[in-house]
């Protein structure tokens, strides 16, 4: 059973973006902004679209954990970076065939922006919670 159930799997992976925030020092959660999602297997990636030094993204690493609104899905995460070029060059090809319409999608795909690539999972409480 993947960490995510298939409703949200769907529903995440479906939606044109997700407004994302990551959580600060201070536990409070940072402004929600809008990014791109993509779902490949029974995992959900984002990427910086400024690189590393993205404002989210810095914030996302620091604590790594945040959370996520989308079709009708709101979830506390965990953000783990992905290194694996297999599962990045899986994400490329579904930021292609997802985004392909947009100017966007060509820094997306950059090794610059690849290398922001982070794998959101459920928070651990929350699985707990759905499973017990």
């Amino acid at each position: 059973m993947p960490l995510w159930t298939y409703e949200e799997l769907d529903k995440i992976g479906n939606a044109e973006e997700l407004a994302i925030a990551p959580r600060q020092g201070n536990g409070a959660l940072r402004k929600p902004l809008p990014v791109w999602a993509v779902r490949v297997n029974d995992n959900l990636y984002v990427r910086s679209y400024r690189g590393r030094t993205g404002a989210w993204f810095r914030a996302a690493q620091a604590i790594h954990e945040g959370r996520i609104w989308t079709g009708g899905v709101e979830k506390d995460v965990v953000f783990v970076e992905e290194t694996d070029p297999v599962i990045n060059d899986q994400i490329d090809v579904v930021y292609h065939s997802t985004y392909g319409r947009s100017p966007y999608v060509t820094p997306m795909v950059t090794l610059e922006t690849r290398a922001t690539t982070l794998r959101m999972m459920p928070h651990i409480a929350e699985t707990d919670a759905r499973e017990g």
